[in-house]
């Protein structure tokens, strides 16, 4: 028996919605990947900072010993925590080779 044209048009629409939800399913799952690649660089360039900066090493630790989950808690177990050497201090701006000491 041939389809009416109301089911032919009905079984596209149905098809077209189908690979909508396709192309939306794959969009949510490339922003979630690319959401995750943002945390674990940030996460890295983090770790890396706290190597050479005592305060970035103590914002890790808090972040680390103030994390919710016990799921995320378990994960940093034996960690061990980046060694940071003392944050260096700022130049003066008397040494500031940009300035001419003139305020």
């Amino acid at each position: 028996m041939a389809d009416t044209e109301l089911e032919r048009a009905e079984k596209r629409f149905a098809q077209a919605k189908a690979r909508l939800q396709g192309i939306r399913n794959r969009e949510a799952t490339k922003q979630r990947k690319m959401d995750t690649r943002r945390k674990v660089i940030l996460g890295g360039a983090l770790i890396d900072l706290a190597e050479r900066d005592s305060n970035a090493a103590a914002m890790l630790d808090r972040l680390v010993r103030n994390l919710p989950r016990a799921q995320d808690q378990k994960a940093f177990a034996g960690w061990e925590k980046p060694r940071s050497s003392p944050s260096p201090t700022p130049p003066s701006a008397a040494s500031d080779p940009d300035t001419d000491g003139a305020s």
